[in-house]
């Protein structure tokens, strides 16, 4: 698609009186700044377009205009596209919006048809069906860059079933787990975010027009049809909610604003990992870059801007939140603070999952210092812990003890829980037998998590399986 041209300046177009002449004189200059939108609401172009189109169609059903009257206004509304589409269409901003600019084209380009095109409807109803259907577009594109996310963190956590590594909480080495596994998670949390998005778009798909200002209209008029002819399952219910409720966009964007956590939380482990000090993975060169001043760097930029652009998106939703909250039914032009913030979060989520997918796809792996450092930190105290449960029968709360008295043990003689021996084991309590010394490997860790959801490579592969069949 093209980039709508660029806005002029100019008198409104001749037939078109935005105010039906209740006003004797024009906007002030500073006026006409704050109020005109097109110099954003233009990209909702085509929505407004269809709409259009829908709306004339159900017209022409209605008797409300002749059946050569419409077409002339479909046939009107395909050259404008086509305009829009080639750079050569100049919006004004003294027509205000998206609405006006068509409409007072329509006119110049067809004649009386173009002044009829508005009955039984008005840009109240009009704007909220155009931002419905945007956002819904928008939706599905952000669902396929999810899922592609999701395809390239499956993919590499199938190359990384086996590959042992440290689990973190608090950001202390805690138990051994697998990459493979540690990646899954993320494919479960935009499993969800999909599922929110979804769940918004359901909601969403309700169709405003031909609630018209905030009463609906006296004209004999088919909503149901305009809706099926737009994709909508239904008309909305109330003429009044229909203009003025936008919880479809807060409910994007609070679902925006998880994903960025989400996105966010990946972009900090690259960070990390890619760090000397961890030197888990290695960023590819295209989605890294240097220092102008320190010749070794190779800075996982791309992470950093991924993690910082969800503030942008958090800032979108409170800006809309604090935009709605005083507001009384039905329409006031405070709603035409709600688009931009919605553009600027769509653009940040895209872009950020786009190149979330391509990050995870380039990144190489060490899987030898995921190794190495798998066992540092006593990470396989709580295995010692469950054989004495399993083996000798020991209750758990005092084979946390017995464990933690190991680790002690082992921290004084500077090595590691897998390094002691049993006589160092048994000489902190006599029922350690040798079976315990099989369990302080960080392999028989992992392979030890067998439960549904856990980090042993055999449900790893089960959890990756279902999830390709779930999300794929």
């Amino acid at each position: 698609m093209s980039t709508p041209a660029k806005t002029t300046s100019q008198k409104p177009a001749r037939g078109v009186d935005l105010w039906g002449g209740h006003f004797e004189q024009g906007p002030a200059p500073l006026m006409e700044q704050i109020n005109a939108s097109i110099g954003f609401d233009k990209r909702l172009y085509a929505q407004d377009i269809a709409g259009s189109c829908a709306h004339a169609r159900m017209l022409v059903k209605a008797g409300l205009l002749s059946a050569t009257e419409g077409q002339a206004i479909q046939d009107g509304l395909a050259k404008l596209k086509a305009q829009i589409e080639a750079g050569s269409f100049a919006f004004t901003a003294e027509l205000e919006d998206i609405h006006m600019n068509i409409e007072a084209r329509l006119t110049e380009l067809i004649g009386e048809p173009g002044r009829k095109l508005h009955t039984a409807r008005s840009r109240n109803d009009q704007v909220a069906t155009d931002f419905r259907l945007w956002l819904r577009d928008a939706i599905d594109a952000s669902d396929r860059l999810l899922q592609g996310l999701q395809a390239s963190l499956l993919a590499r956590a199938e190359e990384h079933a086996e590959s042992v590594m440290s689990g973190f909480t608090h950001l202390q080495a805690a138990q051994p787990v697998t990459l493979g596994h540690h990646l899954m998670a993320y494919v479960e949390m935009f499993g969800r975010d999909r599922g929110r998005l979804r769940d918004g778009r359901a909601r969403l798909n309700e169709c405003p027009l031909g609630a018209a200002a905030l009463a609906g209209t006296s004209f004999p008029i088919d909503r149901a049809m305009t809706a099926a002819e737009l994709g909508f399952t239904q008309p909305m219910a109330n003429s009044i909610d229909a203009v003025s409720d936008r919880d479809f966009a807060l409910e994007f964007l609070a679902a925006a604003a998880i994903a960025a956590v989400h996105l966010s939380r990946l972009g900090e482990e690259l960070v990390l990992w890619s760090t000397p000090q961890f030197g888990f993975v290695r960023m590819a060169e295209d989605f890294s870059s240097g220092s102008s001043i320190m010749p070794q760097k190779r800075n996982p930029d791309a992470a950093e801007l991924m993690r910082g652009k969800s503030g942008r998106i958090f800032g979108s939703l409170i800006g809309l939140l604090t935009t709605l909250k005083g507001l009384p039914l039905a329409y006031s032009k405070d709603l035409q603070e709600d688009k931009e913030p919605v553009f600027d979060a769509v653009a940040s989520l895209q872009l950020c999952l786009a190149v979330a997918a391509a990050m995870v796809a380039g990144m190489s792996v060490d899987t030898a210092r995921l190794h190495a450092a798998a066992g540092v930190g006593y990470t396989t105290a709580t295995d010692l812990a469950d054989w004495l449960v399993r083996a000798a029968g020991v209750p758990f709360r005092e084979a946390h003890a017995i464990a933690a008295q190991a680790v002690r043990r082992a921290e004084s003689l500077g090595c590691e829980l897998a390094g002691l021996a049993l006589a160092e084991l048994q000489a902190i309590d006599r029922r350690i037998g040798a079976g315990a010394l099989e369990v302080l490997s960080v392999e028989r860790s992992v392979a030890s998590r067998t439960s549904f959801g856990g980090t042993a490579p055999a449900q790893v592969r089960q959890a990756i399986a279902a999830a390709r069949a779930r999300y794929l």
